[in-house]
Parts: C-alpha cells; sequence; structure tokens
C-alpha cells in the first residue's frame, strides 16, 4: 500500500491544492494543516476517489459527530478507513520512528545555515559507490518531507543520507528523534530563518539540537572554524570530527587552487595523510562542503579512494551556483535555489574571484525572506556586499530593492549602475541589454522570489543570440 501526503500540496505532493484527483486506489490520505489549505478538507474526496484509508485529527473527526475508535464507551465507530489520531503531523514522524527503526541502515543527518544540500549530493555519492543509498529529494528535509523519505527505506538500502531543515526552535529536535542518525552534521551557523529563530545565538542553540539528541555512541562533524558552533558545541560531551582550513581540524584543506570557472583542486589532509582532491564546482564555499562530505565519509570508514573518486564525480545541482555557458563567453551562475545572507556573502565572495578583472560582471539579487528585524540591514548589507564584489551592474528586485540599492550606493556602486526592476521579465530585458562579450551573470533570492523564472528566461534568449 503506497503512503501519499496530500496536505500541503504544491511544496510536498506537486499537487494542486484542490487535486484530490491525482489520489490512487490504494493510497493512504494523510490529512496534514497547512499555511493555506487544510488536508481534512479533502478526506472525503480522497476516499471517493479510491483512497484505502485516511489520517486524520481527532478533533476533526469529533466535530463531525464521531468519537475516537479507540474510545470504550463510544457507541458508534469510525469506518476502518479512517485512522484517528492527536495529531496528524506527529503521526506522520511517529511513523517514520517505526519505519527507520525496522530497517538496519547507517543514517547520515546534515544540518547548517548553507550547503545542506551539496553536502548532502556529495555524501550520497561517495556512499552510493559501494552502497545502496537513500537520499530525500527536493525540499523534503522538514517534519513532513523527511518521514516521508524514511518511509522509501527498503530491506536493500544500507544508508541513509538526510537533510535537515527548520526554521523554528524545536524543529531540528525532532527530526533528529525521527531519524535517528548515527553521524550528525552541522555545516555552519548563519543568519538564516531569523524570523523565527530571533538572533545568531538563536540559530546557533536550534542547529544544535541535534547534538543533545544525538546517541552516547554517535559522531557529530562540525565546522571547526565557526566560532558560534564550536563555543555552543563545547558542552556537549558527543564524539566530535571537525574540518574546516584551520590546522587544528580533524579534515582540513590545503594548497587550495581556484581553476577559475572549472572548479578547484587542493589537498585533502586527514590525521597523517594527505591526498590531492580535484572538485568540478566553482566557489570556494564549495570547497568547505567538500571538506564536511569528506569528514562524514571518513567518519563512516570509507577508503580515501571511494572519496576521491565520489568529491571529483560531482557536477552540482541546479540552482545551487551552477554554471550555464552561452555564445560569446557569457556565462550565467545559477544560485536561485534559495539565500540568506550568510549564503550570499560566501556566494559574492566566490563570484568577486570568478569574475577576475577580464569579465563584465551583472549581479542579480531577489529579496531574502523570513529574517524577521533583521530584514532591513540585511538587504542593506547585501546591497554593501554587491559594490565589494566589483560588480559592473546590479539589478535589485522584492520589496526590499530601494534597502540593496542604499546599501550599494553606501559601498560606493554609483546609482546609475543600479537597476531597481519590478518584475522577472523586466529584468531579463535589462540583462539582455546590458551584456556583452565576456560576460559573467550571478543570479541568487530567496526560493519564493522564482528567480530560476529568469535564469530560463535568459537561457531562451541567450541561446537565440539575443546578447
Amino acid at each position: 500500500m503506497g503512503v501519499r501526503f496530500l496536505g500541503r500540496y504544491v511544496r510536498f505532493s506537486r499537487a494542486s491544492a484542490a487535486d484530490s484527483r491525482r489520489i490512487k486506489e490504494g493510497d493512504i490520505f494523510w490529512a496534514l494543516p497547512g499555511p493555506h489549505y487544510d488536508g481534512h478538507d479533502f478526506v472525503f474526496d480522497a476516499l471517493q476517489k479510491g483512497a484505502a484509508g485516511a489520517v486524520v485529527r481527532e478533533t476533526w473527526w469529533a466535530s463531525r459527530g464521531c468519537q475516537r475508535i479507540t474510545d470504550p464507551d463510544s457507541q458508534k465507530r469510525a469506518p476502518s478507513d479512517i485512522v484517528v489520531v492527536a495529531d496528524t503531523l506527529k503521526a506522520l514522524g511517529d511513523l517514520g520512528i517505526w519505519w527507520r527503526r525496522r530497517h538496519g541502515v547507517t543514517v547520515v543527518g546534515i544540518t547548517g545555515s548553507s550547503g545542506k544540500t551539496t553536502t548532502k549530493e556529495m555524501v550520497a555519492g561517495i556512499c552510493g559507490l559501494t552502497q545502496k543509498t537513500l537520499k530525500n529529494e527536493g525540499n523534503f528535509n522538514n517534519l513532513i518531507g523527511l518521514p516521508l523519505t524514511l518511509l522509501g527505506l527498503k530491506e536493500t538500502h544500507d544508508t541513509a543520507v538526510l537533510e535537515m531543515g527548520m526554521n523554528r526552535p524545536g524543529e531540528i529536535a525532532r527530526l533528529t528523534e525521527i531519524a535517528a542518525p548515527d553521524v550528525g552534521v552541522i555545516l555552519n551557523i548563519g543568519m538564516a530563518h531569523l524570523e523565527g529563530l530571533g538572533t545568531l545565538q538563536g540559530v546557533a542553540h536550534a542547529k544544535c539540537e541535534m547534538i543533545e539528541r544525538m546517541p552516547s555512541n554517535g559522531l557529530m562533524v562540525l565546522n571547526g572554524d565557526d566560532g558560534p558552533l564550536m563555543k555552543n558545541a563545547e558542552r556537549y560531551g558527543v564524539r566530535k570530527l571537525t574540518f574546516g582550513y584551520g590546522r587544528e581540524n580533524n579534515v582540513r584543506a590545503t594548497k587550495i587552487e581556484p581553476l577559475d570557472k572549472r572548479g578547484f583542486r587542493f589537498t585533502l589532509v586527514y590525521g597523517n595523510d594527505a591526498w590531492p582532491v580535484r572538485i568540478h564546482l566553482p566557489g570556494r564555499h564549495n570547497v568547505s562542503n567538500a571538506l564536511a562530505a569528506a569528514a562524514v565519509s571518513f567518519g563512516l570508514g570509507a577508503s580515501s579512494k571511494m572519496i576521491l573518486k565520489g568529491l571529483s564525480a560531482y557536477r552540482g545541482m541546479k540552482g545551487r551556483f551552477m554554471m550555464h555557458s552561452f555564445p560569446g563567453g557569457v556565462t550565467v551562475v545559477d544560485d536561485t535555489y534559495n539565500a540568506n545572507p550568510s549564503s550570499l556573502k560566501a556566494a559574492l565572495a566566490s563570484i568577486k574571484t570568478l569574475a577576475g578583472e577580464e569579465d563584465r560582471l551583472i549581479v542579480c539579487l531577489a529579496e531574502m525572506l523570513e529574517l524577521g528585524e533583521a530584514t532591513v540591514r540585511s538587504h542593506w548589507e547585501a546591497g554593501k556586499w554587491v559594490s565589494e564584489s566589483g560588480a559592473d551592474l546590479f539589478f535589485a528586485f522584492g520589496s526590499h530593492k530601494t534597502d540593496m540599492k542604499a546599501g550599494a550606493i553606501a559601498g560606493g556602486l554609483p546609482e546609475e549602475r543600479i537597476r531597481l526592476v519590478d518584475d522577472h521579465n523586466e529584468m531579463i530585458k535589462g540583462i539582455c541589454d546590458s551584456i556583452g562579450e565576456g560576460t559573467l551573470v550571478f543570479l541568487k533570492g530567496s526560493r519564493k522570489m522564482a528567480l530560476d523564472r529568469v535564469v530560463e528566461g535568459l537561457a531562451g534568449a541567450l541561446k537565440h543570440g539575443r546578447n
């Protein structure tokens, strides 16, 4: 019997808000509340379309004149195709716990303010060379997506590599409880989801919920160069393995050599051993992600040969510092999957190096969301970072575009080189009108700002020579 989630339709099931037509015969409909729709509104429609059953909230069931099926005094019984629980979201997590415990897999849990997906893909790639490996796809990294991923475990799986995201205190603790990782990873502490966490210290406490929930025989892989992270982690006695650039780290990189837009070479150091590494990802932050993946793999007992092979084989993912080349020496860097101040600052530092002195650099930013009281300051700082990147032209989009403009001007970027746009099409046209031979275009913004539409529009225009 399949399990199909149809509660927060677009984000997790890829179905539309009222599209219970996608239910398949034999599926279980799991009614979950969402920010715009409540899955309970579609329960009976799902059953009529062939669902084998539905999991519903107790209060919803009682509001319709029924009582919980486990109530011994009840004169009414729910039909066999209805399962009544106190909290459908918690019940989904509990099901994930139960299914995970039925499988003797090694689980890796990865969190951090940035770099989670790239590191997850690198680790899964290394593990997948010798083992059957499960990983979460897309944005299945939260209290709904993670248990759904775990429900994909089969007897043939050896390893599960799971990305864990959060925007509220307590979420990492619950995700760690559900996944029960043997190896936990915290990549960094940055300014992300401040709307729900308040401060950088709040982010640090929330991420370190993973360490609190790790078993005594577990292993934590930590960014040893991240001061706030290490300060919060030092009070926990769990076994630790650190990665980073500093000499005190267990896994580190030396002799880092940028290869322009073709990635990096560096020497990977672990203990008394060292190996030459080649990664095919631009952006110095990806060296850090590779170090994290290597540290995890060493912790799992992988050979250096497999680690080097896996890192070299990875070519990146759409929307995550992915580079696209076009005629006339034009390069578009698609970093549109998401954005927060920490990831943006790191990306702009990498772009500055990539562009060098020869390329014309166009930076295109959209709004960063979920920053709470830090929103205005963060967008002002974003504009200042753009000016420091050496951008020749700056396009800003979103309700805080004027804050970005103010920061850019304060940083020394002339006002005539700043363009405020109102929609994707205006940005596409403006970029196309400004592109010349040897131009590097960088795009980044929060996922909901959908700058990937600009990337697609540019690809269509540039392929037809409109540059």
